[in-house]
């Protein structure tokens, strides 16, 4: 069996995703007292919290890397990562549990990082009034084009004609009155903040900073990065994992290079399924699926058993 792995990005959290996870496994208790929040489950019932970045972006990494634990634990096909997964990546948080199952980091640590990735964030776009917006149906470059005359950027290349902008709100309410009117699909995204453009310019700089004076490895999976840096020892992983917050991410791409790996499915770690939906309209003779559609880890296991190979 080979099998490539996706982990999601932010935005698509909510409070009963995943709800096979073990409520008591180290790394959500970890992530309870990291976040003050008694219950995660509780606390994601409140829109404002789960949306806030501080939240989301921990609570998504830490539950991606419990249901990677808890697939090791019980699907004897993963327990051998070095035979078994052909690639792993992340979309934007996503890309810190891609870097951990890739051995570039600890669990635990990532869990501390996702939430000083969010603070610099944050402080980032402290004062701005910014946000994030889907934009599909013309073609890559036409939306890039739209981006620049509107004054928002672009921040993410999902396929030739699917991106993601951001900037300004009064900037991208513009842009999407624009492309409305061009025909172009416009989707707003629950993200307060201009993530993987220049206004994030600072956060990266100083998270890779931090980074580089961490532990990390060299990853000991083929692991596409974001930014299109290629991770080959510890300071590329920290140029990798920092660039991405400050330039367009190639999702075009790390789909790509997953692809001409050949693998017999894809799985994708988080909530919804949104990077399997990507997946499947891309490259539908290799199926994709989220571990979020299935209600138990045996339905999850007959299924990889059934594309096998």
């Amino acid at each position: 069996m080979k099998i490539a792995l996706l982990f999601s990005g932010q935005g698509m959290q909510h409070a009963e995703m995943l709800p096979w996870i073990t409520p008591a496994h180290p790394l959500l208790l970890q992530m309870q007292e990291q976040l003050h929040a008694p219950d995660w489950r509780a606390a994601m019932r409140d829109a404002n919290w789960a949306s806030t970045n501080a939240n989301a972006q921990v609570v998504l990494t830490a539950c991606a890397l419990a249901v990677w634990q808890a697939l090791q634990e019980h699907i004897p096909a993963l327990q051998a990562p070095a035979q078994t997964l052909v690639a792993v990546a992340g979309y934007s948080i996503g890309e810190l549990a891609a870097a951990s199952v890739a051995g570039v980091l600890s669990a635990s640590d990532t869990i501390k990082l996702a939430g000083l990735r969010a603070a610099l964030m944050d402080q980032a776009g402290a004062g701005q009034d910014s946000g994030m917006l889907a934009i599909s149906g013309v073609s890559i470059r036409t939306i890039e084009q739209w981006c620049e005359a509107q004054g928002a950027a672009l921040a993410i290349r999902n396929g030739p004609d699917s991106a993601v902008c951001a900037g300004p709100r009064s900037k991208l309410a513009a842009l999407e009155k624009f492309a409305q009117e061009q025909g172009a699909r416009c989707t707003p995204l629950a993200v307060n903040i201009a993530s993987h453009t220049h206004w994030m310019s600072s956060a990266a700089q100083a998270f890779q900073e931090h980074l580089e004076q961490s532990k990390l490895s060299t990853p000991r999976l083929p692991w596409p990065t974001n930014a299109g840096v290629w991770v080959h020892n510890a300071a590329t992983a920290a140029q990798a994992l920092s660039a991405q917050m400050m330039l367009t991410m190639q999702w075009d791409s790390c789909m790509e290079q997953i692809e001409e790996r050949q693998p017999n499915l894809v799985l994708e770690i988080g909530p919804g399924r949104s990077l399997a939906t990507m997946w499947n309209q891309r490259y539908p003779e290799i199926p994709a699926r989220s571990v979020d559609e299935f209600q138990t880890l045996d339905g999850l296991q007959r299924w990889l058993s059934r594309w096998a190979g």
